[in-house]
């Protein structure tokens, strides 16, 4: 038990090594933005993440409610003119996951490296858009209630405030001192729906503080848990633009784009035994389980009384308690056995755990105080579960069981399909967490006019690699990306950053030259078939000083001390991820 709980705290607290109490910045502009929301921010220094002095970006806070400051780090758009451009928001998953994890591990204007060095990141989606990167709901990330000084204690992951603000003798031995967000689950959201009215908010400042980034269309952007947020916050924001409240800005949504996403429990919770037993999934197809504990995986998730079942009733029912119970034993009997047999990474079923990528070291270099004093921080960062202990995001999400819910995801889509919005979902298929095969089954749901009668066709990219398949039919789009775990555009950052271009101008996703009318379809086979094949499958745990290229789709070679033989500057080492003892930590991400 003790080393269960030491081993969530070494996962969510701020490393020893950097954590500080952080001083409140007194340099923060205040502006009025749209809807009576108060925004504070400051122009980042060149270098900090943009590497280009010709590029603007801010970061600062939308206050959303007392003691609700939801932080958002926003850059200009490479190669255009910036006030011309769209404007894009980034939001992680989790619940809880910070979007500083898309913007640093992903698809932003720049990377950390081992010497905690930034680099450049010739495949950002700021070279197609304005983007927004949004750490919501409040306690995660940046995002801040009210920030207290204490310390860790590493056997519950609460933090104990230290009044005095001194790290003490007794702090410092017992745990990690600094700056954290107060831990009350009355001050953050607690379920999916309950979050989109403070995203929408964040926005309405933002928008109010700049709309000279803000008036050529909006679109949205996500993954993983993003598959509950994408459809009901956006049509959250369409129902508030219904409402012509006095003094909000009516948010002219153009696209959503959801990676990896988690929609339909009852569909992803079966697509767990589809990616592991059958169909199986494209690298090592149904051999991943001897004959028991394919049987066991199906009478956990089909029989009687078990997992299924139990999600039925969450929906049936609506009651908090039952589906919390029935995520949790979907998890632990249905997702976590690929965890316990395989010791795979869920997030790319390529690797063995611990698995190095994506590169980790921007949580590090988050929390250096100059890094902090530039982007107008108030707590130290940690990537998930929000900022203190096991995650208060988690833990309020969880207590409402939003995991195991559907919320009227599919409707939400569809609604929003019926106003004209493009909407493109995408899926790296070596992700096990959110799998392609389950996101399959999602598209089917969606029923999309003429889906049905469209088929798979090859995904074109400049590089001549057919980097994926698409099957289209007018505005919706379903993206099967071969070689990439969860965070698409990390492994297969070209491809990325192609379908988010196309998503952008409303032209078909295969290659990019057909304007979509309601008519369109692709044409090709009903199913995607492709199979890699176990050339990267990795059967010994990559060391984390390893590298990932992006063209071989497989680690850097390596020598024996665990160092890559061959770098390229786009190709950067990590650190060690420790893997999640949690069902809150785990999440999806």
């Amino acid at each position: 038990m003790l080393q269960s709980l030491l081993t969530i705290w070494a996962a969510v607290a701020v490393p020893a090594s950097i954590a500080q109490f952080v001083p409140a910045p007194n340099d923060l502009t205040t502006k009025q933005g749209y809807a009576g929301i108060q925004v504070r921010y400051k122009e980042v220094p060149t270098g900090i993440c943009e590497t280009d002095p010709n590029v603007k970006s801010y970061s600062g806070y939308s206050d959303v409610d007392e003691n609700q400051h939801i932080f958002w780090w926003f850059f200009e758009a490479r190669n255009q003119d910036p006030t011309t451009a769209p404007l894009t928001v980034w939001i992680n998953g989790g619940p809880g996951s910070s979007s500083m994890i898309g913007l640093f591990q992903e698809n932003g204007p720049c990377g950390i490296d081992y010497n905690g060095d930034v680099y450049n990141n010739p495949y950002s989606w700021s070279n197609a858009s304005n983007m927004l990167y949004i750490d919501e709901p409040t306690q995660v990330g940046f995002s801040y209630s009210i920030p207290v000084n204490g310390y860790t204690d590493p056997l519950s992951g609460q933090i104990i405030n230290l009044p005095n603000g001194t790290c003490t003798d007794y702090a410092q031995t017992a745990g990690t001192c600094g700056t954290y967000s107060y831990a009350n689950l009355s001050l953050t959201a607690n379920s999916t729906v309950n979050a989109a009215p403070n995203v929408w908010k964040t926005l309405q400042g933002f928008m109010g503080a700049f709309p000279q980034y803000s008036s050529h269309g909006f679109h949205f952007t996500t993954e993983s848990y993003g598959g509950h947020y994408g459809p009901i916050f956006n049509e959250y924001f369409e129902q508030q633009n219904a409402k012509n409240i006095s003094g909000a800005h009516q948010i002219s949504l153009l696209s959503v784009g959801v990676g990896n996403g988690w929609f339909d429990p009852i569909a992803q919770y079966a697509a767990y035994y589809n990616y592991t037993v059958y169909p199986g999934n494209p690298y090592v197809g149904e051999s991943f389980f001897n004959e028991s504990v394919k049987e066991m995986m199906y009478n956990s998730m089909y029989g009687a009384g078990n997992c299924l079942d139990q999600l039925n009733y969450c929906a049936s029912s609506g009651i908090d308690e039952i589906c919390n119970f029935a995520d949790n034993f979907c998890y632990n009997e249905v997702e976590n056995v690929f965890d316990v047999v395989l010791n795979r990474d869920e997030y790319d079923m390529r690797e063995l755990m611990p698995d190095p990528f994506p590169y980790n070291f921007f949580q590090d270099y988050l929390n250096l105080p100059h890094v902090q004093q530039a982007i107008g921080a108030y707590v130290n960062f940690s990537s998930s579960g929000g900022n203190v202990g096991v995650g208060t995001v988690g833990t309020a999400f969880e207590a409402t069981g939003d995991d195991a819910r559907e919320e009227g995801v599919v409707e939400a889509i569809q609604s929003l399909l019926k106003q004209g919005i493009y909407f493109m979902q995408y899926a790296g298929d070596a992700d096990y967490n959110c799998n392609w095969l389950g996101g399959e089954v999602v598209s089917y749901e969606i029923d999309a006019p003429g889906y049905t009668s469209a088929g798979f066709t090859n995904l074109s990219t400049s590089d001549g690699i057919v980097h994926g398949q698409v099957k289209q039919s007018g505005n919706y789009s379903f993206i099967r990306i071969y070689e990439s775990g969860h965070e698409v555009p990390f492994y297969q950052p070209l491809a990325a950053l192609t379908i988010f271009e196309r998503m952008l101008q409303r032209v078909d996703i295969a290659t990019g030259t057909v304007d979509v009318t309601d008519s369109y379809l692709t044409k090709g086979p009903k199913d995607s078939t492709y199979r890699e094949g176990n050339s990267t499958i990795q059967t010994i745990v990559v060391p984390e000083t390893a590298t990932y290229n992006t063209s071989t789709n497989e680690p850097n070679p390596f020598n024996s001390s665990g160092i890559t033989t061959k770098m390229t500057k786009k190709d950067k080492p990590a650190q060690k991820k420790s893997k999640p003892s949690s069902r809150l930590l785990m999440g999806r991400k």
